[in-house]
């Protein structure tokens, strides 16, 4: 599934997760080392009709995604306010990355979009912990916590 089919099918949380991705620059990668151990790297993503992003040549995480795909990225972390309950929250996607063509004015390097398993914005609402997620072929599931 593309960025374009969760728009479709959740606009509200792909709404909510494309502003958190947006409030800033850095996200972090998580992927996966050759001994299976986690790494997590620094990227930026484009959200657009797919999410995508571009990796540098010979970097580690390349060396990583193109031996297994499966990544999660976390969009920027904002420090919380001091009246918690106005945190605008966090957001996740996970899924597997596919090549794609550099795009026209790119950096040299390897560029992939993201093919999405999940869609996840955690936040506060009236004094509690909301959690909303997607998965394909699924309805966005939604847990609050006190």
């Amino acid at each position: 599934m593309r960025w374009a089919d969760v728009v479709r099918e959740a606009p509200e949380l792909a709404a909510k997760a494309a502003t958190l991705f947006n409030s800033g620059t850095n996200k972090t990668l998580a992927s996966l080392r050759a001994d299976g151990s986690p790494r997590i790297s620094g990227t930026e993503l484009v959200i657009a009709e797919d999410l995508t992003l571009g990796m540098m040549p010979h970097s580690r995480k390349l060396a990583d995604v193109l031996r297994d795909p499966r990544v999660a990225i976390h969009s920027p972390t904002l420090e919380p306010p001091k009246e918690w309950n106005t945190w605008a929250g966090e957001a996740k996607v996970a899924g597997r990355l596919v090549p794609i063509d550099q795009p026209e004015g790119g950096l040299p390097g390897s560029y992939f979009a993201l093919d999405l398993t999940e869609v996840v914005v955690t936040s506060m609402a009236n004094d509690e912990l909301v959690v909303e997620w997607w998965r394909p072929g699924r309805a966005v599931q939604r847990i609050s916590r006190t």
